[in-house]
């Protein structure tokens, strides 16, 4: 299974927020996409998602354009965890994860025990199944973000898309989850924050800046000190070990002399 994007370009209000924007995915790959804020990488995740179109360029699955294929179809290879999904339906937490299962049932095929089986196994993975029966209004922010990934496993669809997954987690969650993600047999395409998550879990890293992709490669290529000063505005060292991989170490900031005089002024 495969996804790619050609030339992509996507405005909103009358600013340009992806130019000309292309990326292969590697099938069973582990791709993450770093930049700052407003660089473009929520809209990406949504073109290549299939939520929006873009207004120029195509997003290919298998080959055919993705408008080619029908909504249930795409639902079928591609599951997407959102930011910011939510519902103000009164479900619980088992029902917000069996409805993964909803681009698999038809007139010809009803649920079935095999659902529930995959929906328990589902809310075991994101160790939340002591909740199936509380009200989804009830569940923290972190329990809900987790109940989203054991929706996307329910959809056991091959291709994974994750905008920022470790929204609202604490630190054991979120590399748990991220570990639990690496060890699927999936394709995955995860927008990240944490240039260290990055670095720990994925095979290549795209760096967006400006609505466009700068650099794209292993991690250990990609995560370099002038690159990460030049797009994110931070002063780091890369420390990288004998297996290839990296580990960031961000510095302190050095202190503006503007803002000292205001404090000394204050005293």
């Amino acid at each position: 299974m495969t996804l790619a994007a050609e030339g992509l370009f996507w405005s909103a209000g009358g600013a340009a927020i992806l130019t000309d924007v292309s990326l292969d995915v590697r099938p069973g790959e582990f791709l993450g996409i770093i930049g700052p804020n407003g660089s473009g990488k929520t809209s990406l995740m949504a073109l290549l998602s299939g939520i929006r179109r873009p207004l120029a360029g195509t997003v290919r699955l298998d080959g055919q354009p993705l408008s080619a294929h029908g909504r249930q179809a795409v639902a079928r290879r591609i599951a997407f965890v959102e930011q910011q999904a939510e519902t103000t339906e009164r479900i619980t937490a088992r029902q917000a994860v069996e409805l993964g299962r909803t681009p698999h049932l038809g007139a010809l095929t009803p649920w079935s025990r095999a659902d529930d089986a995959i929906v328990e196994r589902a809310l075991e993975a994101v160790d939340m199944a002591h909740f199936s029966g509380r009200l989804w209004h009830t569940l923290s922010g972190g329990e809900r973000q987790r109940l989203h990934i054991a929706r996307a496993l329910a959809q056991q669809a091959p291709i994974l898309l994750l905008d920022e997954p470790t929204n609202h987690l604490d630190i054991g969650h979120q590399i748990g989850l991220l570990q639990l993600v690496r060890e699927q047999e999936l394709t995955v395409v995860a927008a990240l924050h944490d240039l260290n998550h990055a670095a720990m879990f994925c095979d290549r890293i795209a760096v967006m800046q400006g609505g466009r992709i700068v650099a794209l490669g292993t991690p250990a290529r990609v995560l370099e000190p002038e690159r990460l000063h030049d797009v994110f505005g931070v002063t780091v060292e890369v420390e990288r070990d004998s297996a290839g991989g990296c580990f960031i170490r961000y510095r302190r900031p050095d202190p503006r002399p503007a803002k000292l005089k205001l404090v000394a002024e204050a005293r």
